[in-house]
């Protein structure tokens, strides 16, 4: 299937592959300081746009990364959430990241449940992972819904490879058995 047909959606969400007119949401999101403590710190609108460019490539070259996390009612960009598998990373990751205003909202979940679905569905991955600071209890919270379980500390590729971050995940097995609380 060409990327630009991808599309996933939710009760209330619609997940799609990033494109250009998602730069504004996207550079605002990346510039907040407290968005991006636990993922790689505020960057300028240069850093966001190499960012963008390179998870739209990873569709390309890859064939997944994550999805622009999209309200289905407004058509608004609120985050990004989804598969995530960079040279060097310690593994098939299912990340994510809402913007502050949508935070606390369900949305994560709910797109993460989907993203997960994806993965194992689509992509047929074997495991999944989500590389989580310690400090970051959002985010662990989140893990722990889906069924995830903190297997141990793991070191991220460079430029990332002082950050402190524990590998949370799940087998495919478990998630075909933990998603059964979503259905």
């Amino acid at each position: 299937m060409a990327v630009e047909n991808i599309r996933i959606e939710t009760g209330r969400l619609i997940l799609r592959p990033p494109n250009a007119d998602d730069f504004e949401a996207w550079a605002d999101f990346q510039s907040d300081a407290t968005t991006m403590t636990f993922i790689g710190g505020a960057k300028s609108r240069a850093e966001s746009w190499r960012d963008l460019c390179a998870m739209v490539g990873a569709w390309h070259v890859r064939g997944f990364a994550m999805f622009s996390l999209i309200l289905k009612d407004s058509g608004q960009w609120i985050g990004r959430i989804g598969p995530w598998y960079p040279d060097g990373w310690p593994g098939t990751e299912i990340g994510w990241g809402v913007a502050p205003d949508f935070a606390g909202k369900g949305y994560a979940l709910e797109a993460a449940v989907a993203s997960m679905n994806y993965a194992v569905d689509t992509l047929g991955w074997s495991d999944i992972c989500h590389t989580i600071d310690p400090a970051n209890r959002a985010s662990i919270r989140l893990a722990e819904r889906l069924g995830s379980t903190n297997r141990g500390a793991t070191r991220l590729p460079a430029p990332y490879q002082d950050a402190r971050v524990d590998d949370w995940g799940q087998s495919r097995d478990q998630w075909m058995e933990n998603r059964k609380i979503f259905q």
